[in-house]
Formats: C-alpha cells, structure tokens, sequence
C-alpha cells in the first residue's frame, strides 16, 4: 500500500492534500451506545496528534453550544435538538476549512428510545461529512462494556443490541451511498484498521489516484523501452473474457453458486445509473476491504481467476505481443488487479503484460472511466506510442475516443451492457476520425453492437488485422527448436531404428515418443505451459491436479500415415484434446482452429520441410495467431540450418533429435511402411 510516511505516526507529515472539491475532510466515527467510540477517538488522537487532524466528540460539541450543556439539550423538544445537532457539524466543517485539518467526529445515528431507534441524521451531516467509520464490535462486547461503564446507561437486552447495531449500520450505509460518503465499517480491535484508512483518506483525492495509476503505466512503458512503437490497452472483464470478476467475486464470498443470479450483490447500489464516479469505485474498494483479509482475498481471487476463461483470440494476440519488442500490452481494468494477474499467469503472459487495476487499498489507486481515458492520452502525448484499446461498454469509451484505433468487443447479448449503444454512436458520429472505430464479434454469430456500416466488424485472427498492428515486415523470423534431453533421446531412438522391430512393435515406440515429448516439452511455460484444476482424491477428498493448458482447446493433428501413431501418443498425455487425421493440409476445417488455443502437428520426420511448410500457409490462412507446435520425432539438420521454417507467427517445434542424415526411404526403409507392415507394397 502507499503509505504516507516510514514512521508509523503522523505528527510530522505536511499538511494533507485538499480534495478536488476544496471540501474538508470530515471523518464520522459512529456505532450505537458502548461501542467503544470515546475510546477509540482518543487513541487515535494520541497517535496522530492535532497539528494536522481536529478531533471532536459530537456530545462534547453540543455540550459547548447549547446554554446550560448536554442536560439543557437533553430537556429541549425535536425541532430543537436537530438544530443544535446542525449547528455543531457545521461549526465542525467550518473550523476544518479554514484550518486545512482533517476532523474525526464520534456520534451515532440511532438513538435507543421508547418506541425503538430514533435517526438523529441531519441534512448538514450529510454535506459536512466525507467519510465514515461505523465501528462494528460484537454485541456481546458492547453488552460487557455498557455494564462496566461508569456512564449510566440504561439496560438493553443483548438480542436488542445486536438489532439495534445491524440497523444503524445498514442505515448509516445506505445514506453514504445516497450522499457520496465513503463508508467503511472498523472492527475490533480497531485502532490499526481505522489508523490505516486514515493514512488513505488523508492521501487520497482525484488528482492524487491518477498520478499514482500514471505511474504504474510509465513503469510498465519501461519495461519495454526504448523499442516499443505501439501499445494495446485492454479493459480485463467482458473484454478479454466473458465474465465479470466481480459478480463472481461476491457469489464466491457469499457461498451462491455461480449459476443463480445475486439479488444481494453489493456492488449494483454504487453503480446503479452509470455512477461510475471515483466516489463509487473507492467506496467498492472499501467494500472488498471490509469483505475479508488480505489471505482471504487472495485465496478468493484464485477462485475467482479459475472461472475466467480467456478468448483464445485475445489469448493468441497477446502471445505474439510476447515475441514482439516493438509492440506492447497492458490490461487496464476497472475490476480486480489480482485476479486479472492470476489469469494472465495461467496463460503464460504475466511478464509481458502488465495490469494496471485496483480492488485493494494496497493497490493504492481506482481505475474508473477518466483514468482510463488518461492513460491512454499519455501514452500518445507523453510516450509518443500508438495506441490500440479494446473495451466492452461505456466504462471504455473515454479511452477507446482517445486511442488512436477503437476495437469494441462484443460478446454475447445476455451479458453485454445495455447502456453502450447510444454513446457508442454518439462518439463515432462526433469523432473527426469515426473509422478508428471497428467491433470484433464473440463468438462470430452474436448480434452486432451496431450495424456493421457504422461500425465495421473485423476479426483478429486475420492477417490483415495482425500486419495493421505488428507490420509485415516485422514479424518474427524464426522458429524456436526444442530437443529432447540426450539420454531421453538416445533410449526412445533405439527401437525407432532397430531394422527388427516393425509393425505394432514399431508403432508403439513412436507412441511412447509422442507421450514423452508432449508431458516433457508441451507442459514448459515457453511452448505451452500447465494449468490447474481440481480432481477427486483416492481418499474421497479433492485434489490440484495438472494438466497442458488449455487441452481442450488444443487441436492434435496426426499427419498421414507416418504421424499417426506419435500423434496417439500425444493424445494420450492430452486425453481432452482434439484429434484429426490428416492427408493434406486442406483437411484442416475453419471448425477445427476456431475457438482454440493450440495446433499440435504431429508426424514422424521432417525431411525437406516441405509437408509442415504447406500446413503451416493454411493454418495461418485460417487463423494469423493461433499458437503451433510442431512435434516430430527427427528433423533433418538442413531445415533448420536453412531456416525453412521461419517466418511464419507463434510456431514452435520439439523433436526427439536432430539428424545430419537426408535421404528419403524407399520400400523396407520407409517409416510409413514399416510402422504398417506395407514394405512388400513398394
């Protein structure tokens, strides 16, 4: 987190930054009778001092003001009292404006009288205060403490403590949400929890949040300097994925399956009629604070990051981004930055794409609609870098109006927000360049966000799309060779070249090729990596198992004839992967590459090149991103010496071994034939 300073007091920091608004910073500090709040206003006054902070007992207040003291006030009828009360918080923000210090005032809602609880809240409470901390201690401790104060107060049964507690709190709640005022709840002990949000709200205002997130962008611009030319900024939730992190952080945090609707999400009060101002994000900030732990949250997190799944077009962009340094990429989101990390991780992405997001009060800053916007202005102005967004709905358009190419992503009808088309259109018809603007469909036959001659639909697995933002000639030019290890080789090889084994016995030597090379070589993080997932254990528990990414969006290619049985191989450490047989590389369906991640060819020897070299045009004919790895048993030297497979985007190949040998086998010495016992045929 920002911290204001290394010591742990204040007492000699500067005077705390004015808001945006000039308004002083009133802190409330309320919960019913025996709470603890006396107690709590004068430790914090010890540790922090009054140079910089006001402190004020709203009884103690009232005390001064009215004329013969708190019993006086107690004597006078309603209409009375709620003007005394307005005097003294407005007397309190007064003496705040015109000393530059931060006030804390203790008070309370509900007042427990006959009848039930009593609100006490005035309309100046609500334009004086711009923060509150409702001190939420267990009625159990309140009971003990209100037998042991020396204050007399009258008895109230532990059930009526506890229902007059979850209505003040609930009430105190709801009308900071009405009126703007962040709201946090402080339990015990309290006093590092509330010494903690003081720090922030002293720190925090507008201005203050986006130079913190600008800063987070100049340092990831720099981890790619001084090449980078161009910049993709993603928004994460409905943009590279389908689902909302948030609703499926709170169904978690709440135990409701993820397939019933929230009727109690507690982020839909803060944003209801696009109130997406930076009041609201820091007040969701301070629920996900009040939710849980930072353990709790992190473990959440990865419940939450486990049930995203990325577009595999997003997906396969963002892996090229790795293998360009002249192009670069980083998620701004206004969800949660953890779990956006955890999913780019998963994907092997987390140290070339950086997250630029919040959720905590560690992250130390919000992302909202104007930082987003802003970002992307300085990455043009500041940076000097071209800038590709892509965004979902109305939180993205100030920074899809501000990139130099928009690209809204639509995705299926019942999850996309209905709150985009009008400002949508209205900023591509008051741009003065509206074909910036293009939509890209998820998956193709979903409903347009607009019509297509408004905003033009692309794809980006084409190649037009990927030479507009890598250029044509700056692709990468090499394919990346990966070997097996030399003892591995040298075991596995021996039957593969014994004269003496044929038919099955041969067939199944290159089947245990393809099941070694793919669990050692496909699982490494640099080809295509391991994920997790859960599985039932032997003692009837659950377990982390393991498995290549994304191996059900993998597509297994076994080439004709030679290929298939390393290929069963393959399938065997990739169960849930697709399979296919083919004879040419037109056997390969547009169905076959859409929607996934990975294409595994398989085949036994990669001689003159010319066999992968014809699959390779067409799989990239059909999709200009997705990733290959090519599994062989030999490649001849001369392929990659000469670089026969270069130039051709995210192609990687891992072979048992490397032979200087180039002939081409006839009769008993060709591979197809003797894996199928078909050497009399030549």
């Amino acid at each position: 987190m920002e911290t204001i300073m290394e010591d742990p007091d204040l007492q000699s920091q500067a005077a705390p930054a004015a808001s945006s608004t000039n308004k002083p910073t009133v802190i409330g500090l309320y919960g019913i009778s025996g709470c603890g709040k006396t107690t709590l206003l004068e430790q914090v006054k010890q540790r922090l001092g009054e140079e910089y902070f006001h402190f004020e007992d709203g009884s103690g207040r009232l005390n001064k003001l009215v004329p013969g003291g708190i019993d006086a006030f107690q004597t006078l009828n309603e209409l009375a009292k709620s003007r005394y009360r307005k005097q003294a918080i407005e007397a309190i923000g007064q003496e705040c404006a015109h000393t530059g210090r931060i006030g804390m005032v203790a008070g309370h809602l509900l007042l427990r009288e006959q009848g039930g609880p009593q609100s006490v809240w005035t309309h100046s409470d609500e334009n004086i205060y711009t923060h509150m901390f409702y001190l939420d201690v267990s009625p159990e401790v309140v009971e003990e403490r209100r037998k042991k104060d020396t204050k007399e107060r009258k008895h109230v049964e532990l059930e009526d403590l506890r229902k007059w507690q979850e209505e003040e709190k609930t009430a105190l709640r709801n009308l900071c949400y009405k009126h703007s005022i962040l709201f946090s709840t402080v339990v015990d002990p309290p006093l590092e929890p509330a010494l903690e949000l003081i720090r922030d709200f002293q720190l925090h205002s507008e201005k203050h949040n986006l130079a913190l997130a600008e800063q987070r962008l100049d340092a990831a611009v720099a981890l790619n300097l001084p090449r980078l030319q161009t910049m993709l900024v993603l928004d994460g939730d409905k943009t590279l994925a389908p689902q909302d992190t948030g609703k499926i952080f709170w169904k978690l945090h709440r135990g409701i399956p993820l397939t019933e609707h929230n009727d109690k999400d507690p982020l839909k009060p803060l944003f209801g009629g696009r109130n997406y101002t930076y009041t609201a994000f820091r007040q969701a900030m301070l629920l996900y604070e009040e939710a849980c732990d930072d353990s709790e949250y992190d473990t959440l997190c990865d419940k939450v990051a486990s049930n995203v799944t990325m577009y595999p077009e997003f997906a396969s962009l963002l892996q090229l981004v790795a293998e360009h340094k002249h192009v670069g990429a980083i998620v701004v989101t206004a969800g949660l930055r953890r779990v956006w990390e955890k999913v780019l991780k998963r994907e092997g992405l987390s140290d070339t794409v950086t997250v630029i997001g919040g959720g905590r009060l560690s992250d130390g800053f919000i992302v909202n609609a104007e930082v987003k916007g802003a970002l992307v202005r300085r990455l043009k102005a500041h940076h000097q870098k071209k800038v590709w967004a892509f965004g979902d709905g109305p939180l993205d358009l100030e920074m899809l109006k501000a990139a130099d190419r928009a690209i809204v992503v639509v995705g299926e009808e019942n999850a996309m927000s209905k709150e985009m088309e009008t400002p949508l259109e209205m900023a591509i018809d008051d741009n003065a360049r509206p074909w910036q603007f293009c939509q890209v469909l998820f998956p193709a036959t979903v409903k347009e966000r607009l019509k297509r001659k408004k905003l033009p639909v692309i794809q980006l697995t084409s190649e037009d799309f990927v030479n507009d933002i890598f250029g044509h000639s700056q692709h990468p030019t090499l394919a990346t060779f990966v070997y097996a290890k030399e003892n591995a080789a040298k075991v596995l090889m021996t039957p593969m070249r014994n004269k003496d084994i044929e038919g099955p016995g041969l067939r199944e030597a290159h089947r245990r090729v393809g099941w070694y090379l793919a669990t050692e070589y496909l699982s490494e993080s640099n080809i295509i990596g391991l994920e997790e997932y859960s599985m039932p254990h032997v003692k009837d528990t659950t377990t982390t198992g393991y498995r290549v990414r994304h191996e059900s969006k993998t597509t297994i290619v076994a080439l004709m004839r030679a290929g298939e049985p390393m290929a069963y191989g393959v399938s065997d450490a990739l169960p849930t992967a697709m399979f296919l047989h083919a004879n040419d590389p037109t056997d390969l369906k547009p169905k076959h590459v859409q929607n996934q991640h990975t294409i595994v060819l398989v085949d036994s020897v990669i001689n003159s090149g010319k066999t992968i070299i014809e699959f390779l045009k067409h799989i990239r004919s059909l999709h200009a991103t997705i990733r290959i790895v090519v599994v062989v048993g030999v490649v001849q030297e001369e392929v990659v010496a000469d670089g026969k497979l270069d130039g051709y985007l995210n192609v990687k190949v891992v072979a048992l071994r490397v032979s200087k040998n180039k002939y081409i086998g006839t009769g008993g010495n060709d591979t197809g034939n003797r894996l199928f016992n078909t050497t009399q045929l030549e």
